[in-house]
Formats: structure tokens, sequence, C-alpha cells
């Protein structure tokens, strides 16, 4: 038996060891769409990368940023040929190059942000924000003085469109009619595109809104006309404070952190991930309300939000709160657990609610599936702007 020995020692020689070998050091790697100083997207994974080393024993961590969708898989080749054993592949593009590479490096463990095609090396995750968008269309809502508030969009895919419409839905239920203005600029990280889309908003009478864009430009442009913003992914409160209400911030280190050590555990290998997808909300601590990390309301603007007031249930004749106890109270209902189902005590897609062509898509008394929230396509009522495969 003593070529079972030999081939044991050839493989730790090749840096191939089991990926949770407590006697090797795991080396985990990070592709990235964007620029570490974006101040978004890729800033927000990046800050997880960091947590990690100082959290998990025995890891250390390497990363290739600006990495274009169409050079994933040569990317990928030469992470692997630098020792990397596990690979996290951080934009809804890398996808089918991933699921190619876990294919053809079998013993590597892969994870892919914000996908769903799976394989026994390769498990999804997502840190979830449709949440955190409905709660700060409440705000934006009650804030809203032309009753026109905006969204900088990036790419029309399924997990915009969902967070376009969650916060849409937080907008009209403090303001029935109130309307949410979109502008495509598709691209994750261009503040020229940006600020020219935010220009063009303000242009059409926005005088508050939210974004997907992975810079601070949508909130400095606000702020220059004296308008209210929000956060978008990392705290963007110290380039607007008097004018960042609340945001929509990330935690990738609560799932980065996890998932290595269940692998160092022995918990995750490269042949038990095709049933791993990491959908991780409010109530995991994978994201937050706030304009930065421990304020879910700029206090600039507390006293305006209490004294705004809101409908429960948007229904007419309803008990009248204050908006900002309605935040509040939806916050701490989503970041518990219902302990009959395991959800969140409340939820934003609750049916009855038609699209914005009237169409019932989650009838009364449900939820909208995690299948359905992942594959949205339509728009909910109030939303105005071209929107790409709209069902009829």
């Amino acid at each position: 038996m003593r070529w079972i020995g030999a081939l044991v020692v050839a493989v730790l020689m090749l840096g191939l060891a089991p990926v949770g070998s407590a006697q090797s050091k795991l080396k985990a790697c990070f592709l990235y769409v964007g620029p570490i100083g974006d101040y978004g997207w890729t800033h927000a994974h990046d800050q997880g990368r960091l947590a990690v080393e100082k959290a998990v024993p025995g890891v250390e961590t390497a990363f290739v940023e600006s990495v274009p969708d169409a050079q994933t898989e040569p990317f990928i080749d030469k992470l692997v040929s630098q020792g990397c054993r596990v690979i996290f592949t951080t934009s809804f593009g890398y996808m089918d190059g991933t699921l190619a590479s876990a294919k053809r490096y079998p013993t590597v463990i892969f994870a892919h942000a914000t996908g769903f095609k799976r394989a026994p090396n390769m498990a999804t995750y997502q840190a979830e924000f449709y949440q955190v968008y409905y709660l700060n269309g409440l705000v934006a809502g009650a804030l809203t003085k032309t009753g026109k508030v905006g969204y900088l969009a990036a790419f029309p895919i399924p997990e915009v469109k969902r967070h376009i419409s969650a916060f849409a839905l937080g907008v009209r239920e403090v303001n029935p009619k109130a309307t949410v203005h979109v502008r495509w600029i598709f691209d994750w990280f261009n503040p020229a595109k940006a600020k020219e889309a935010t220009e063009a908003l303000r242009a059409e009478g926005v005088d508050v809104g939210t974004q997907t864009e992975d810079s601070p430009t949508f909130v400095q442009v606000m702020a220059s006309k004296g308008l209210p913003s929000f956060s978008h992914y990392s705290p963007m409160y110290r380039f607007a404070p008097n004018h960042v209400v609340s945001g929509q911030l990330v935690h990738w280190e609560k799932i980065y952190i996890d998932f290595l050590s269940k692998v160092r555990a022995g918990k995750y290998t490269a042949g038990n991930l095709e049933n791993i997808d990491i959908w991780w909300r409010l109530k995991e601590g994978a994201v937050e309300m706030g304009a930065q990390s421990g304020m879910p309301i700029n206090p600039a603007w507390v006293a305006r939000l209490k004294a705004a007031r809101a409908t429960l249930g948007g229904a007419a004749g309803g008990a009248r709160t204050s908006v900002y106890d309605l935040v509040m109270d939806r916050l701490a209902q989503m970041s518990a657990t219902d302990p009959k189902t395991g959800q969140p005590l409340f939820d934003p897609f609750t049916g009855p609610i038609r699209d914005r062509r009237g169409i019932l898509r989650v009838p009364a008394g449900q939820r909208a599936t995690y299948e359905q929230l992942m594959t949205m396509e339509w728009a909910a009522p109030g939303i105005v702007g071209p929107w790409e495969n709209e069902p009829k």
C-alpha cells in the first residue's frame, strides 16, 4: 500500500490537497466584475474578502478585478494554476463560464453570486436586497413632493427588476399616486452614464430616488440639487451626509465566512454543492437598511418621517401611523422568523399584487415564491419607463 502514501505526497506537492484539509493552507480567490474602488458592488465583495482573512484561520485570499464576462474562463484557468482551491465568481455574467470551469476542474470548489446554475462542485449564493428596497421605497414615498421618484438602473435582469418593483411597492404603499421613473444605463459601473441619467431623471421632475450603479455619483448629483437619496451596497453617507437618508447595504462577509468555515470543516466539498443555494436576507444579517452601518435612517430625516403619515396596508379607512414607525415595524418583521414557516414575518411580495398592466401576479394571501422572485420580469404598478421582456 506504499503507492497510496506516495500518491498523497505527490498530490500535496502539486498543491492539490483536499480542499478542507486542516494540514494545508486554503487559498480562496475572487473574480470581480469591477474595480475594488468602485465603492459599490465590487468594493463590498472585497470588504467581505478582507474580513475572511481575519476571521477564518488557515485561509489566504487573492482577487482579480475588472474581468469582462467573456474572459471568465481564462481568468479562472489562471487562478487555478496559482493554487486557488475555492473560487468565488461575483457577477451574473460569469455564470456559464464558471459552470464550464467547474466541469473542467472537478476538485476545485466554485461559488457563483446571483446565478442559478450549479454542479457537484459549484454552489450559488446571494445577499438579497428586495426587502431593503421596499423599506427605502416607503421612505421615498413619504419624502417626494412632486410625486415622481427616480430609479437609476443597471441592466434589465430579473434581480434588478425585482428590486425596482419592491421599491415601487413601498413607494405606492405610502403614496398611492406616486410614480417611479426608471432610467437604464446598461452598465454596472459608469459614473459618466450615471451622472447623465440622474440629470435626466431630475429633468423629469424626480425629487428623490435610489439606484443600481456602483459609484456614489447618483447621491452626489442628487445632493448637489439639495435632494434626498439612498446608499447603494456600500455606505455613501459620507459623500452627502445631509442628503443620504438610508440605503441598501450588504455584508458579504457573513456569507464568505460561513462558506469558507464549512469548507475548512469538511462540510462543503467538491462533491456536495449541487443543492447549495445561499439566499440570505435581513434575518441572516447579509443585508442592512442604512445610510451607513448602524444608522437605519439618517437622524437629519427622522423628524420629517415621524411627521409623515401612512395608512396601514395602503387601504382607505385603515389605521394611520407615522412613516417612521411603519418602516421600523416592517424592518423588525422582516428581520424576524415565523417559527411555523421559517420565513420572515412580513414580505412585500404578498398578494394581491397586480403588475402595471393590471395582470394578477401574486394572488391574495400568497407570497411570491423563490422561483417567482428569481425569474421576475413584470413591473409593479407605478413604474414608468421602458421594460425589456415585459410579459403581456
